[in-house]
């Protein structure tokens, strides 16, 4: 069988029609993140309204969208953007699309790993993890201190959260991931 395009899969999916989109930009002058990405969300529709999946799935702008649905509230065409954003992030991990060492996927990588192991964010361990990986661990390092003084960073890991119920979570989604 084959498989579905990437505007089929969208249109299937968020029950909204990508083709309405008539590049009024309403969408990219929302965006809190536009000038860090190297694609708008405007683009990112025309992209993937001309085939581009292989562009698409490979930019920067589907990792650095927050999903705060700024863009979803402007559109005049009720294009809800941040879940096409959701989507456009799933597809590229089903197809190993995903940019292995971008600082974004060595963060995501380190704050999944922490909230499995601690059954939520330990920020410590979590920051520490990401500099050694992303090779920036002096980066920030002044700050330390301030932080920890003022309690808005723990030394130690927190006791609170249910371990076991994150892990089943964890364990779920790997399961799911697989079928």
């Amino acid at each position: 069988m084959e498989q579905e395009s990437l505007i089929e899969e969208l249109e299937r999916r968020e029950e909204t029609r990508i083709s309405a989109c008539y590049q009024c930009q309403k969408c990219a002058s929302a965006c809190p993140i536009s000038f860090a990405s190297d694609w708008l969300p405007s683009q990112i529709i025309q992209l993937i309204r001309l085939g581009c999946e292989r562009e698409v799935l490979a930019s920067r702008a589907i990792w650095l969208c927050v999903t705060c649905a700024a863009c979803t509230a402007r559109c005049p065409m009720g294009i809800d953007l941040a879940q096409v954003m959701d989507v456009l992030r799933r597809r590229a991990v089903e197809e190993g699309a995903v940019p292995a060492k971008t600082p974004e996927a060595l963060f995501n990588d380190a704050f999944l790993k922490s909230v499995r192991r601690h059954g939520r964010v330990y920020e410590m361990g979590m920051m520490t993890s990401y500099k050694l990986r992303s090779g920036a661990l002096m980066q920030d390092v002044e700050k330390l201190p301030k932080m920890v003084a003022k309690g808005k960073i723990a030394l130690l890991p927190p006791k609170g959260g249910d371990r076991q119920a994150v892990r089943q979570v964890f364990k779920h989604g790997a399961k799911d991931k697989k079928q």
